[in-house]
């Protein structure tokens, strides 16, 4: 039974490092396309 939790909590551990992973790449992503939106938007006035 215990090597059933302990897997069980490594397994959470992993998923969790993973979900951290996938957010921070996320805002990674949507501070990059606001960024492009943004300079975009400056180059388009300037000229």
């Amino acid at each position: 039974m215990k090597k059933k939790e302990k897997k069980i909590k490594e397994s959470k551990k992993q998923l969790d490092k993973g979900q951290i992973f996938v957010k921070i790449m996320a805002g990674v992503l949507a501070v990059l396309m606001v960024a492009g939106t943004g300079i975009t938007l400056v180059y388009a006035l300037m000229a």
